[in-house]
Order: structure tokens, then C-alpha cells, then sequence
């Protein structure tokens, strides 16, 4: 059984979704962990210490734990403080190492974390396997760059990393296309779904227990409040729709991310002030990963207007659970939907399209047929295929040699 030490610097597996700069790749990290720890292998979070109440080990379950690693103030840190800690981090863990052994193989989330995997792999002599989430030239090329210099680093880690994941082949795709990444070392392995909380259910009764009007057209947006994930066309969205006469509400469940995410909100809460649909939508705090699916399950319409998505995971689960998703027509989420038949994928970033969308979706002759395919679709994400995935992965890199920077 292997023994994997995961790098997830600027975000803990445990921290909640949603707000901040925990998104989906906390989601991954810990499900992804969880799933490797029942199979039997060994597994190691490492991640910074933001807050002085942290313990140093927390162990989630048999064969999981995470490390709360020293690594600057404990404190959250804005994202340009970031960079300037990953040293003393890659240190600390370097130190971890020492104590308690070296691991099969290091898994890196991010590119911070990657920095401070590539230089591991180099001193310890073990191999390197990387999980971007964001790119910052894919990202740039879709919305605006961020930092020239993360992009230079990110070439350098595809250029030393032993192995590196795509969640899909689009993003494999854009690997090479960005980065010359290596094709013999790019791997897919797609996320998964954690069938037991998100799978079909019954709307009314999700309703009710969200307090939500049963005669409403529901609208969902689900992530983190910044500008990349697109909220404000889904709140157009809504607009157009009530335009059109529809008895139409959005709920928008999630928290301010990022440097922009706090003027997004206050956006949000103007034009729907300007919009004189107060009524009408419900701004709903970050919730528990697991409770998501009672939201998932209460919409008829689940939206993803992200201007860049390496994946897509929220439409992955909001099809486990029934629900049709509309979204743009970008990165992961080209592989999750199922044009006209699990959802829709739309290409401009035009409200009255992306209503025509739901209209479609909404039609009785369809809605049931498109939920139907959505839950068979989701029914080939698991956890557990890719946790065997990445094992086999790990297991493989442990016989042949590692990359030469």
C-alpha cells in the first residue's frame, strides 16, 4: 500500500467551501483522501496554519490525517502574501519528513503547493505528481492574467513534475496547448461524487425544508462570489426571466472570494436593488458540502456561468442529484453536460440565451427525461475509481525514475 504525502498550502481539506479560497479544491483534496484512506493506502495532508485555534494533526479517519503546518502568521493571508510564506512551509514539512518518514510520493494542489513539491522532489529524491485546479495562462486567455511570474513557475513545475492530473480531456488538452506539458505524463483521472448525499430526491420536500415558495421556478448558483464564476449573469439570468412574466427566484449560495469578491457582492446587491427583484432572490451563507444537495435538489435549474472551469464539479453533483444544469461552454464543464440531453452548454454571455436555456430545460416534455440523464451520467463519478487511479499512479512512479528537471 502506498504512503502519499498531500500539499495543499493555501486551503485545508476541512475548511468550508464556498468563501475565501476554499472552493472545490478542498472538496477534492478531502474526498479524494478520504476515498485512498478506504482503500487501505496511507495519506498525509499538509496544509498552512491560518488560525492560532488550529491543532497541529487532526485525524479525519483511519489512514487520513491532516497537518497544520507553521508557515507565517497564523492568520488567513491575502492572496498576494501567499507566495511569500511557501519556504518557510516547504521547511516545516521537509522537517515532518524527517520525523516520520519519507512518503511513496508527493501529491501537490495548486501552484504554491507545487512550488514547494518541486523543491521536495529534489531533495528527498521521490516523485512528484501535480494537480493544478487553475492555470493562470488558461485563465487569462478566458478573463484576465493574474501574474506573468506564476505562469513561469507553473511552466517550471509541468517541466519537472513526474506525473501531472487532468480531470478531463479538455484540460489535458490545454496542458500541452499552454504549458508543452509532456503528453506521456499527463494523466486523466475525473473527479467524483459522493453518491451518498447527492443523488435524487423529492423537490417539494426539499422545499419545504428550505423554506422555499413550491410554485417558484427555481434558479441555483452555487460558489464562491467573484467575478470568474460568472454570478452576475446569473442573476441577469433571473431578471430576464421575471421579465418574461416567470414566478422565477435565484438562490445564490456562497461567500465573497478572492480580491474582487467583496465589490462582486456589493455589485450583486445593487443591481438587484436597481433590478427591484429583492423578492425575489436569496443570498445564502457558504454551506456544508453535504447539505449542497438539498439546495441541488429544491432547484429546477442549476446555473454555472464561469468564464473559465477546469472542471466543474458543482454541475457534476447538481446532475447527481437530477437537476438539468446550464452552463458556459468552457473547460470541464464541456465534458459534464450533455447538450439537449443532461443540460445545456452555452457560448455567448447573453441573458435572454441563457434564458431561452432554462425555458427548454423547463418544458415538461423534456424535464424529466434530461433529470433522468443527468443522475446516469453523474452514476460514472466516483471517488473510489479515481482514488484507484492515482494509487496505481503512485505505485508506477515508485518503479521508474524520476523526471529530470
Amino acid at each position: 500500500m502506498a504512503r502519499l504525502a498531500v500539499l495543499s498550502y493555501h486551503t485545508s481539506p476541512l475548511a468550508q467551501p464556498g468563501t475565501g479560497d476554499g472552493g472545490g479544491m478542498n472538496v477534492y483534496v478531502r474526498e479524494l483522501s478520504s476515498a485512498l484512506a478506504r482503500l487501505g493506502h496511507e495519506v498525509d495532508v499538509y496544509t498552512r496554519r491560518d488560525s492560532t485555534q488550529a491543532r497541529d494533526m487532526v485525524s479525519v479517519e483511519p489512514g487520513f490525517r491532516v497537518h497544520y503546518v507553521t508557515a507565517g502568521p497564523a492568520r488567513a493571508l491575502d492572496r498576494d502574501e501567499l507566495p511569500n510564506y511557501v519556504g518557510e512551509f516547504t521547511d516545516s514539512v521537509a522537517t515532518l519528513f524527517r520525523c516520520t518518514g519519507t512518503p511513496d510520493a508527493i501529491h501537490a494542489n495548486y501552484w504554491l503547493s507545487g512550488l514547494a513539491g518541486h523543491r521536495l522532489k529534489h531533495e528527498l529524491h521521490i516523485p512528484l505528481i501535480m494537480t493544478f485546479h487553475t492555470l493562470e495562462r488558461v485563465k487569462a486567455e478566458a478573463f484576465e492574467g493574474e501574474s506573468e511570474d506564476r505562469a513561469f513557475q507553473e511552466a517550471a513545475i509541468f517541466a519537472c513534475a513526474d506525473a501531472v492530473l487532468a480531470s478531463c480531456e479538455v484540460e489535458a488538452e490545454q496542458f500541452v496547448r499552454f504549458y508543452n506539458a509532456e503528453p506521456s505524463r499527463v494523466h486523466v483521472v475525473p473527479l467524483g461524487v459522493e453518491h451518498a448525499f447527492f443523488s435524487p430526491g423529492f423537490r417539494p420536500q426539499a422545499r419545504r425544508a428550505l423554506g422555499i415558495d413550491p410554485e417558484a421556478t427555481m434558479l441555483l448558483f452555487v460558489g464562491r462570489l467573484q467575478a470568474l464564476k460568472g454570478v452576475d449573469l446569473a442573476l441577469e439570468t433571473l431578471i430576464e426571466m421575471r421579465a418574461r412574466g416567470r414566478n422565477a427566484m435565484l438562490a445564490i449560495v456562497g461567500g465573497p472570494s478572492g480580491p474582487d469578491g467583496r465589490e462582486t457582492l456589493a455589485a450583486l446587491h445593487r443591481r438587484v436593488g436597481e433590478a427591484g427583484v429583492i423578492r425575489h432572490v436569496s443570498f445564502v451563507a457558504p454551506q456544508a458540502h453535504q447539505l449542497l444537495s438539498t439546495w441541488m435538489r429544491a432547484a429546477d435549474v442549476m446555473l454555472v456561468p464561469s468564464r473559465s472551469e477546469s472542471f466543474g464539479l458543482v454541475a457534476l453533483e447538481s446532475s447527481a442529484c437530477g437537476t438539468p444544469v446550464i452552463a458556459s461552454r468552457v473547460g470541464g464543464l464541456m465534458t459534464l453536460i450533455d447538450p439537449g440531453v443532461t443540460g445545456f452548454l452555452i457560448d455567448e454571455r447573453d441573458p435572454v440565451a441563457w434564458a431561452d436555456a432554462v425555458e427548454r430545460a423547463l418544458d415538461s416534455e423534456h424535464a424529466t427525461a434530461m433529470s433522468n440523464a443527468a443522475v446516469l451520467l453523474a452514476r460514472t463519478y466516483t471517488w473510489r475509481s479515481a482514488a484507484q487511479s492515482l494509487a496505481t499512479l503512485t505505485e508506477r512512479l515508485a518503479l521508474s525514475g524520476l523526471v529530470r528537471c
